[in-house]
């Protein structure tokens, strides 16, 4: 979506082929750290987090006239690597601040300010004598809340307060798309979106983690033995879930080690193994022939079987949780395993909150308005319509003074360790002073 907003030219460089996705920062310190060859691969966009948090800086600063480090922002995550990321220098107000700020003497502030886990905030409001399973369920009436200072970006981040100009919006989420945020999903609709006729097939890995994708379309030339068209692969990508399955990930796209040898060949990187499943929706299969440059595009996550499994959720066994509490949220009796069942399956449930009289149910799942009874215009990806969503982006750089690329992108670098190497003196001065300029606060 990013590219066709036309606000302004967006420079960053593309990175290589297959992008992986950057979204996960334990998966990023992983890379910085220990492989910075594939770094070239990743995305360069922000993470939800991280968009959320330059969002809220630079559209209240603006509005309410204020600075930066006066806004204060809380995000709830499912994930303690989420704590570093929002450490991150990239992610401060330095990189995207208007350049008539840069001799303002006040230190760098962080788009994100603070981050605490599902399974802190149990532990928090335990200790305020708050019962989350006691609260009431029901949503806050939509009138109650109050309004964005930006009525536009309102009107688009709270729909169900603007029900007339409200367009489709899914209110489930869909299974298929995982549990991490259906980055790799949105990908694979956009393109089924941009050729109807052609197929999806998904094929497991050794592990449920590992999960390969292929769209595929009939070949104009080749057919089969009995005549029929044979089906060409027309884009590939994958999902690598967990540490494990990651360790190979990169390993198969190190670059040709070369020899030693005075004329010797490269030694290629080693290719893929063959997945030992069987595909349930087609026959797509991983080629011990193929590299992962034949891949465009691959989700990667650090936590076995995502997200919902992040670190910072709640476990069944989890020491810090009083009886009482594992009693309300019914955690008692049961495995992990059945325990992360219930958490996905409430992840896919999730439900636009502006469920009201004014909304009809449609077959699909699908809420449609009065305006949605009229016939659809523009282009729809798995029931998110497109065109709203560049709308928002345009209006956010030019309302802002500020471009995408600082908005909507961010850097990665490579980390040399320092571990077993001799200090020269002033290590821990820099230490902390690399801690306070980030908020440090260990």
């Amino acid at each position: 979506m990013l590219p066709s907003t036309n606000s302004t030219s967006i420079s960053t460089p593309a990175p290589k082929r297959p992008v992986l996705t950057s979204a996960c920062p334990g998966w990023i310190c992983y890379a910085e750290k220990t492989h910075p060859h594939v770094l070239g691969h990743l995305s360069r966009l922000k993470s939800p987090q991280a968009l959320t948090g330059t969002l809220i800086k630079t559209v209240l600063s603006q509005r309410l006239n204020i600075r930066p480090d006066q806004i204060w922002h809380l995000a709830v995550m499912p994930c303690f690597d989420k704590k570093l990321e929002a450490s991150r220098e990239e992610l401060t107000d330095v990189y995207w601040r208007p350049s008539s700020a840069d001799l303002d003497p006040t230190p760098p502030t962080r788009d994100v300010d603070c981050v605490i886990t599902a399974r802190e905030l149990i532990m928090l409001a335990d200790t305020r004598g708050i019962s989350f399973p006691s609260l009431p369920q029901e949503p806050l009436p939509a009138l109650s809340a109050p309004l964005f200072p930006d009525l536009t970006l309102d009107s688009y981040l709270y729909p169900h307060r603007h029900q007339h100009t409200r367009k489709r919006r899914r209110r489930n989420q869909d299974p298929s798309a995982g549990p991490s945020g259906g980055y790799l999903h949105h990908v694979l609709q956009t393109q089924l979106s941009l050729h109807p006729d052609n197929k999806l097939h998904t094929t497991r890995g050794r592990n449920p983690d590992v999960v390969e994708y292929a769209i595929t379309r009939p070949s104009r030339t080749a057919h089969g033995d009995e005549g029929t068209p044979e089906e060409e692969v027309i884009f590939k990508a994958a999902r690598y879930y967990g540490s494990r399955n990651i360790t190979n990930l990169v390993r198969k796209l190190k670059p040709p080690q070369p020899r030693r040898l005075p004329g010797a060949a490269a030694r290629p990187s080693r290719p893929p193994s063959t997945a030992k499943s069987t595909s349930t929706h087609g026959p797509a299969r991983a080629s011990a022939a193929n590299s992962m440059s034949d891949y465009a595009y691959v989700e990667v996550m650090a936590c076995p079987g995502g997200c919902t499994n992040g670190g910072g959720q709640i476990k069944v066994d989890d020491v810090g949780l009083g009886d009482r509490v594992r009693q309300g949220l019914g955690t008692e009796g049961i495995t992990q395993k059945e325990w992360l069942g219930r958490v996905d399956e409430a992840y896919f449930s999730m439900s636009d909150s502006s469920s009201d009289s004014s909304s009809a149910v449609a077959d699909d799942g699908d809420v449609r308005t009065g305006e949605d009874d009229a016939r659809d215009h523009g282009e729809v990806v798995d029931g998110i319509h497109v065109e709203p969503v560049r709308e928002m982006l345009r209006y956010w750089s030019e309302s802002t003074g500020i471009g995408l690329e600082k908005l909507c992108y961010t850097s990665f670098r490579a980390v040399e360790s320092d571990v077993g190497k001799a200090d020269k003196g002033g290590g821990q001065e820099r230490v902390v002073e690399l801690a306070g300029r980030i908020g440090g606060g260990w």
